[in-house]
């Protein structure tokens, strides 16, 4: 499903790129930390004082831009005395992502050759051995597809349901998230990085309890009032799965370990919002989450009904805000710095 369904494109109202501020400030919340780590675990050598860099679920900027300068400017400290380098980032994301608006926004005065690297990254990218430092921000909690074998009744998400959906997804999570070690232990060099920014579930709160499991249960009220209605047959909702998990660190430390290429440099905890200042926007959190996400409900409930389903949600954001403040835990922003061995 996530390669069919990338963030809405262009630059209109209802576009990441202008509705991608939040994570954005999720991840300077990490940047400096980024910045050090890989400064620290770097173990490899330019070769031909060429380095190529990745970016893994770029999307359509301009995150990614700033994200790639913090990487080029670690690896420029990590070596001072190779005033020749030259970088070659790569930005990759699904097939149908808006490429032209990430590369008619490219930054005019950076410091690398950009190209674009379409395709699942649950798969080969590139060819073995030719990434230096490999970095996804809010990117892997996608799913490859929705959990298989799920019946959650009335609902569209784990939160809040039993534990058979929960292990569904973790299933899910843990198949795909092996594929992806598996795939970057064949790209980056010995002694190169991986850096990994993802929302994560603390330990000593269930999975289906997590709080941006709010958001994803408005959603699915909305829906369902919608059913009530009859703009939408219930069945449909029954059978959709929104293919995003927050896991826990025990689950990626268990797929890293038995992957077995890489060693574990970092992996904390963090908070998102610690860049925030004040409460969350809901009204804005909402927009943000449209951007994201309303490719992969209009594929399987249309437009029309997407369109009505957001401005449902909107009508509750007052309501929502207490939930999402009343609920929120600072530690939910996982850190996960690799070093290839």
């Amino acid at each position: 499903m996530g390669e069919t369904f990338p963030m809405k494109g262009g630059d209109s109202e209802y576009s990441y790129t202008k509705n991608s501020n939040y994570q954005k400030l999720a991840s300077d919340a990490v940047k400096d930390e980024i910045k050090e780590a890989v400064i620290g675990s770097l173990d490899a050598e330019p070769r031909s004082t060429k380095v190529a860099i990745a970016d893994l679920g770029c999307s359509v900027g301009p995150n990614t831009f700033f994200t790639v300068q913090n990487l080029i400017e670690a690896v420029q400290k990590k070596w001072p005395s190779e005033t020749l380098l030259e970088f070659q980032v790569f930005f990759n994301d699904h097939l149908g992502n808006d490429f032209n608006t990430l590369f008619s926004s490219l930054p005019p005065e950076r410091q690398y050759h950009a190209a674009a690297v379409p395709g699942s990254f649950h798969g080969r990218l590139f060819p073995r051995s030719s990434i230096t430092v490999a970095h996804s921000s809010y990117a892997l909690q996608w799913l490859s597809k929705q959990p298989q074998g799920v019946h959650n009744e009335g609902r569209i998400h784990y939160s809040g349901a039993g534990t058979d959906v929960v292990k569904a997804y973790s299933d899910q999570y843990e198949k795909d998230l092996s594929c992806f070690m598996s795939a970057r232990a064949e790209e980056i060099v010995k002694g190169g990085v991986l850096v990994l920014v993802v929302p994560g579930t603390p330990d000593g709160i269930s999975q289906s309890d997590h709080p941006v499991g709010v958001m994803f249960n408005y959603l699915g009220y909305s829906l369902m009032e919608l059913a009530n209605e009859g703009v939408v047959d219930k069945d449909k909702i029954d059978k959709f799965n929104l293919p995003i998990y927050a896991p826990v660190m025990g689950e990626m430390k268990r797929v890293i370990e038995n992957n077995g290429c890489f060693s574990i440099e970092k992996m904390e905890l963090t908070d998102p919002r610690s860049k925030v200042d004040g409460p969350i926007d809901v009204a804005k959190l909402i927009m943000h989450m449209r951007a994201g996400m309303e490719g992969v409900f209009s594929a399987h409930f249309g437009d029309s009904v997407v369109d009505k389903m957001f401005a449902k949600i909107s009508d509750k954001a007052q309501e929502m805000s207490h939930f999402i403040e009343s609920g929120y835990s600072k530690s939910t922003q996982l850190l996960v710095v690799l070093k290839r061995k």
